[in-house]
C-alpha cells in the first residue's frame, strides 16, 4: 500500500499548473498561503476596494519586466500566470524544465488586507521561491529546487520590492502613508538616503499588510506589532512549513531593514544562507533573518 501512495505522490509532483501531464520534470511549491477554502470573486460584498484589475496588472506587468531579463541570464524563462477573474485566495510557484512560473490570481488581491504593496510583495515571494537562494525548501523527497517560505518572505523584502519600488518617488509616496513609529525609527537607523528610507518603510508596511491578512485567515487572537516580534529561537531552520504569523511579518520586516545591494541575487547552485544577506556573523545587528524560523549556520 505504501508504494501505491508514493506512486500517486510522484504522478502529483509531475503535473503542471493545469493539471495536464508534461513531457518535461514539472516541480510544484505548496501555496503562498497554507491551503484554505477562501473564494473572494469581483463582486463579492467582503472584496477590497483597494486592488483594481487595472493596479493588479500593473504590479504584475511591472515585476515581469524588471525579473525577465534576471532570469533570462540564468538560462530559463520566466512566464506569470494571473487571472484576475479566478476567485482562489492563493499564489503558486512553479518550475517546469527551464521555464519559471509564478501563478497569481484575483482573489487574494481582492483580499480586504491586501494594498497594492502587499500585492507586489506577494509576487515578490513567489519569485523569491524561485531566485531566492538557501535554506532550501524540504519534502518528503529531500531538498528541492525552492527556497524555504521563510528565505523566499526575507528575500521578497529584502530585495525585490525593494527593486520594484526602485522606479517611484518613495519620499513623496511616504509622505501620504500612515508608517508605524517603530518602522520609521529602525528605517532611519538601517539607512542615510532618504529614498532608500522611504523604500525600507514602504516595504515595512508591506509586510504588515500580509501580517494581517494572515492574521485574517488563521483567525489569529493576537495581534501582529512591530512592538512584539516573535521570541521564539528555534533550534534548527525551518525548511518544511510555514513560520507563526507574527515570525512571518518580522520576516518582512528583518528584509525591509537590510540594506545589501538588492540587485545581488545568490547563485542557483548556492547553499551559503549568507550570499548577498545580512547576516549576525558580517557583524548586522538589523536585517537579519528571525531567529524564530532560521537558524544561523555554525562558521
Amino acid at each position: 500500500m505504501n508504494r501505491i501512495y508514493l506512486l500517486f505522490a510522484l504522478v502529483v509532483v509531475a503535473l503542471s499548473f493545469d493539471g495536464s501531464s508534461s513531457t518535461s520534470t514539472s516541480k510544484m511549491l505548496p501555496s503562498f498561503l497554507p491551503e484554505n477554502d477562501w473564494h473572494i470573486g469581483v463582486h463579492d460584498k467582503k472584496a477590497s476596494r483597494t486592488m483594481t484589475e487595472q493596479i493588479f496588472n500593473d504590479v504584475i506587468t511591472r515585476i515581469n519586466n524588471i525579473y525577465t531579463p534576471v532570469v533570462e541570464r540564468r538560462g530559463n524563462i520566466l512566464k506569470i500566470n494571473s487571472s484576475w477573474s479566478d476567485d482562489t485566495v492563493n499564489a503558486y510557484a512553479q518550475q517546469t524544465g527551464n521555464t519559471w512560473q509564478i501563478n497569481l490570481f484575483g482573489g487574494l488581491a481582492r483580499h480586504q488586507a491586501i494594498t497594492p504593496d502587499g500585492f507586489a510583495m506577494v509576487v515578490c515571494h513567489e519569485m523569491g521561491h524561485h531566485i531566492g537562494g538557501a535554506p532550501k525548501k524540504t519534502s518528503w523527497f529531500g531538498t528541492i529546487w525552492a527556497s524555504s517560505e521563510g528565505q523566499a518572505d526575507y528575500y521578497s523584502s529584502a530585495k525585490c520590492v525593494k527593486r520594484y519600488f526602485a522606479e517611484d518617488n518613495n519620499v513623496d509616496i511616504v509622505a501620504a502613508m500612515n508608517v508605524d513609529p517603530i518602522a520609521t525609527q529602525k528605517c532611519n537607523q538601517a539607512f542615510s538616503n532618504p529614498e532608500e528610507i522611504a523604500m525600507c518603510q514602504r516595504a515595512a508596511m508591506a509586510g504588515l499588510a500580509l501580517g494581517k491578512l494572515f492574521e485574517d485567515l488563521l483567525n489569529e487572537t493576537t495581534p501582529i506589532k512591530f512592538s512584539t516580534p516573535d521570541q521564539t529561537v528555534v533550534s534548527r531552520t525551518n525548511t518544511g512549513g510555514y513560520p507563526p504569523t507574527q515570525c512571518r511579518f518580522d520576516t518582512y520586516f528583518a528584509g525591509a531593514l537590510c540594506d545589501k545591494d538588492v540587485t545581488v541575487d545568490p547563485s542557483d547552485d548556492s547553499d551559503d544562507e549568507n550570499e548577498g544577506f545580512c547576516a549576525a556573523k558580517d557583524n548586522y545587528t538589523l536585517g537579519t533573518r528571525p531567529l524564530c524560523w532560521f537558524k544561523p549556520a555554525r562558521n
